[in-house]
């Protein structure tokens, strides 16, 4: 059955999708908090990673046409798609919430989006999960790049304080905050559970090579994300700035992986495997076409060729 039209691929971009996640207040398990992070995820793929929105599930609503030797963008909601990708692993079949697969090769990317909005005693459990599923997907495929990004609700000790004095009648918003929830300190720390898990996942990035250890994976990102008066912004003050584990780090380190493997490795699929550089008279890119996009500011910088280097070769 096709995805209803509500867990569809959306562009969003990341101030959306993590302020979505930081203040949604129903139910879990239906995964809407998380979704939009999965979409932000795939669509940044395209963008700055060059990969083909039809090679991305959930698929982007983008469409990529090569015309010239040039390749256009567009935006194209009619042709976003949604779901998961499942993968056959080592020991089990495991659903994967973004993967890029490439005709030939099977799938060459998959990026793990979790999180956490409280009950943070609970962090072993996630290790411990993220671990199994690292190990479960490069057995199968080691030379797959992986890529875990774990956002977590930052709520501030201050906090809790001020919504003990107050004592509202009735609850604000659809969930309680409770001391097992908080993650910042009055001090502008993070509790000692969160420095744990950053430290155990520390020790879980940075593989590098397809012979390494298969339960580390390839790039892993820890996210701390404001819930209250600036909801959506991820904190800088943890993880600290020589962190491998810091936002800014985590998609340069997908790509540099994707390509030492891929693409300089084997420079006779190098047609395949090398990552597109998007033309800058793409309608996406045109100004006047900006003002009716869903996304006015990317965040990032777009994979967008040179103006003298704006041809492909065919080989």
């Amino acid at each position: 059955m096709p995805p209803s039209l509500d867990k569809l691929c959306k562009w969003v971009d990341q101030q959306t999708a993590l302020k979505i996640f930081a203040t949604f207040d129903e139910a879990t398990q239906s995964q809407r908090h998380i979704k939009p992070l999965h979409h932000y995820v795939a669509c940044r793929l395209v963008l700055e990673g060059g990969f083909l929105p039809e090679e991305i599930t959930p698929r982007p609503p983008f469409r990529a046409q090569r015309q010239k030797g040039k390749w256009l963008l567009s935006y194209d909601e009619t042709l976003a798609g949604g779901g998961e990708q499942t993968l056959l692993g080592g020991l089990k079949t495991k659903n994967v919430d973004v993967v890029i697969l490439k005709d030939g090769l099977g799938p060459v990317m998959s990026v793990s989006c979790k999180g956490a909005i409280g009950a943070f005693r609970n962090l072993t459990n996630r290790m411990e999960e993220a671990v199994g599923d690292c190990t479960n997907l490069h057995i199968t495929y080691p030379a797959m790049v992986t890529g875990y990004l774990f956002v977590m609700r930052a709520h501030r000790q201050d906090t809790l304080i001020a919504a003990s004095a107050t004592t509202p009648a009735e609850p604000t918003s659809g969930r309680v905050i409770a001391q097992n929830d908080i993650a910042i300190q009055k001090s502008g720390e993070p509790v000692e559970t969160i420095v744990r898990f950053h430290n155990a996942l520390r020790e879980l990035t940075n593989r590098s090579g397809v012979r390494d250890d298969v339960s580390r994976y390839e790039a892993v990102c820890l996210a701390l994300v404001d819930p209250d008066i600036n909801a959506g912004q991820v904190l800088d003050t943890f993880p600290k700035a020589e962190s491998p584990l810091r936002l800014e780090r985590f998609f340069e380190t997908l790509y540099m992986r994707y390509d030492e493997r891929y693409v300089y490795s084997a420079p006779e699929l190098k047609s395949v495997t090398r990552r597109r550089e998007w033309s800058p008279s793409s309608p996406l890119f045109d100004p006047k076409i900006a003002a009716s996009l869903p996304v006015k500011s990317f965040g990032f910088e777009a994979r967008i060729a040179a103006e003298s280097d704006d041809t492909e070769p065919d080989a």
